[in-house]
């Protein structure tokens, strides 16, 4: 009876791998099959099965059959298409550029050129990461309204150009304020410098007046952490940010906090000058206690001080 039940077992599991082993080897026998014509149905009909991962692989061993033969654009046209279902973008974005080159006079040219470059629009990362794609993205679907300004995806390409410089907004206006984030004093001035290279680099963006009331307070900020002999000068900078900002945004939600910083500047200013005058007239009565003259007072002045 023990022996029966092993025996039943192995068949049971012989039968198991010779029915994989059949399924299997008729995608196989397919794949090596030398007829193409059944192969190419079959692939199209993977496709339309959305089995793509079996599709590629027989879409790729026929290209070299039929090259210089009719099928070979529609052959070409469903090979980008399976990558980009497989979401190989990399390939999709090759296959789709290089059908619209070798077919320039296909209906399905502009069609092609279009996904090439919507395949690096698909690819481009989230705004936290490396944007070269975004990039890249930008500069092809550029491209492709040049070649077809008159196309039906003309004005959609243009709207994905939109999401994409949005994106890259939104990133350059991250890496600035993560200057102002850090809090530290050199990273206040770093914040305005790199606050007014986005303003010029994107004047119309949707944050300039944000950014606008960031470099004022960072300047303000910048002021406060300096020696006491620069603030003057600092101070009244942020002054100049606090003017320039009212101007262009004089109903702004960060109006009452830009009153507020101006306040505190001129007041800063008023005690440092104070102060100043103070420790100057502090140093001439010392001076002239020490018997120090004019001359060499004025020299030790004229000397660069370390700041």
């Amino acid at each position: 009876m023990f022996l029966n039940r092993r025996i039943f077992s192995l068949w049971v599991g012989v039968l198991l791998i010779v029915l994989a082993g059949g399924c299997k080897s008729k995608f196989e026998k397919l794949r090596a099959s030398n007829n193409i014509a059944m192969k190419y149905q079959e692939a199209v009909k993977l496709y339309e099965k959305k089995k793509y991962s079996k599709a590629i692989i027989l879409f790729e061993d026929l290209q070299t059959k039929y090259r210089g033969q009719a099928e070979a654009e529609d052959l070409y046209y469903y090979t980008a298409y399976t990558a980009y279902r497989l979401r190989d973008y990399t390939s999709a974005r090759y296959h789709f550029k290089n059908f619209s080159t070798t077919y320039p006079n296909s209906p399905r040219a502009e069609e092609c050129r279009f996904m090439a470059a919507y395949c690096f629009y698909v690819d481009s990362p989230r705004p936290s990461l490396d944007q070269e794609n975004t990039r890249k993205a930008i500069d092809e679907l550029q491209l492709f309204i040049n070649l077809y300004p008159e196309g039906e995806r003309a004005e959609e390409a243009g709207q994905l150009i939109q999401n994409l410089r949005n994106k890259l907004e939104q990133k350059a206006f991250a890496n600035a304020k993560l200057y102002y984030d850090m809090g530290q004093p050199d990273d206040y001035r770093a914040a305005v410098i790199a606050f007014e290279s986005m303003l010029r680099q994107y004047p119309d963006t949707r944050y300039a007046e944000e950014i606008e009331f960031l470099i004022l307070k960072s300047q303000y900020l910048f002021a406060q952490n300096s020696m006491p002999y620069r603030q003057e000068a600092r101070f009244n900078e942020a002054l100049d940010y606090y003017q320039s900002f009212v101007e262009s945004y004089p109903q702004s939600k960060y109006k009452k906090d830009a009153d507020d910083l101006r306040s505190g500047a001129e007041k800063q200013i008023a005690y440092v000058v104070r102060r100043m005058d103070e420790i100057n007239k502090m140093r001439e009565e010392h001076e002239r206690e020490l018997g120090i003259t004019q001359e060499e007072s004025a020299a030790q002045e004229s000397t660069p001080a370390v700041q």
